[in-house]
């Protein structure tokens, strides 16, 4: 299991590794990809971060829903959106 980090320090290292374009990097496969299939996960990961609240615990809730937070801010990267475009809508 990594390290703790903040929503931010994610969406600083996913960036970094989508503008090295890394050919190992499943992040900058995925934005490579495109919206269809990132919306896909983030639907994907929606579900299952409710399953696990409703069934299986604040744990198994907590791992999803970082998968869910993961996942977003992937779509972000592959629209171009940016923290203080998400967070002007808070």
């Amino acid at each position: 299991m990594g390290g703790v980090k903040t929503f931010e320090e994610l969406f600083e290292e996913l960036a970094a590794k989508v503008a090295a374009g890394d050919p190992a990097s499943g992040t900058v496969a995925a934005v490579r990809a495109g919206v269809h299939g990132v919306g896909k996960k983030v639907v994907e990961e929606a579900a299952e971060s409710w399953m696990a609240a409703e069934h299986e615990g604040p744990e198994r809730a907590a791992e999803e829903i970082s998968q869910l937070l993961y996942q977003a801010q992937v779509l972000m990267l592959a629209t171009g959106i940016t923290l203080k475009d998400v967070y002007r809508h808070l």
